[in-house]
């Protein structure tokens, strides 16, 4: 009997490793909207050949997080205040309920964590550093969703952040923030007072009152 091990295809991880790092790059802002790449250039980047790319860039296209022309031009987006609008009602709806399911699991630990990273997201602002700030604002946020136990709804939320992405990168350099997002504290008081109403008021103005500036 031939007890060896079965070959691994490279071909799906390559896929995945792309896919997974080039999300995360996009959902940070590290990529700003309308910016073209190719997959050539994406192949360089992660020294991989050209089927992993097309794969991983087939699939961040499904989810919005880039565009491809007819003439296979592929870009980050360049929403329109409609779609900016949209997306932030759509961040209202889902994180507001996400926060709601969290409450009754916020143990002190998470409130300390959120703080914890509430300061990593001053630290980003006192440095000038757009995609370290969007990256612990996002941490932020998923660190109390988490607590809803909603994986689908999480993952609704997920889909928007990374559409979002390159617009939050030219947002933060509009706003030109000095100190961290004063709705963070907010939230935070909120989830210490078992306060629900006042918990979905501040997320809610936390994640459409800068968007909806950027629309403006």
């Amino acid at each position: 009997m031939n007890l060896s091990p079965r070959p691994v295809d490279a071909a799906p991880v390559a896929h995945d490793r792309v896919y997974r790092r080039l999300r995360t790059r996009i959902m940070h802002g590290d990529i700003p909207p309308g910016q073209a790449l190719t997959l050539r250039g994406i192949g360089r980047e992660f020294e991989v050949s050209m089927t992993p790319v097309r794969e991983a860039v087939r699939r961040l296209a499904a989810e919005g997080a880039l565009t491809m022309s007819v003439s296979g031009r592929i870009s980050t987006p360049e929403l329109s205040n409609e779609r900016i609008e949209e997306l932030a009602a759509l961040r209202a709806l889902i994180e507001v309920e996400l926060a709601s399911r969290a409450l009754p699991r916020a143990h002190m630990a998470l409130i300390e964590r959120l703080q914890t990273i509430n300061t990593s997201v001053s630290e980003a602002i006192a440095h000038r550093d757009a995609v370290s700030y969007i990256r612990a604002n996002l941490e932020f946020h998923r660190t109390l969703y988490l607590r809803a136990q909603a994986p689908a709804m999480l993952a609704m939320a997920e889909t928007v952040w990374l559409q979002m992405g390159p617009t939050m990168r030219a947002l933060y350099g509009r706003l030109r923030r000095t100190e961290a997002p004063q709705f963070h504290k907010l939230i935070i008081a909120a989830l210490r007072a078992g306060d629900e109403p006042g918990l979905r008021l501040a997320v809610r103005s936390d994640v459409t009152q800068g968007l909806r500036m950027l629309a403006s």
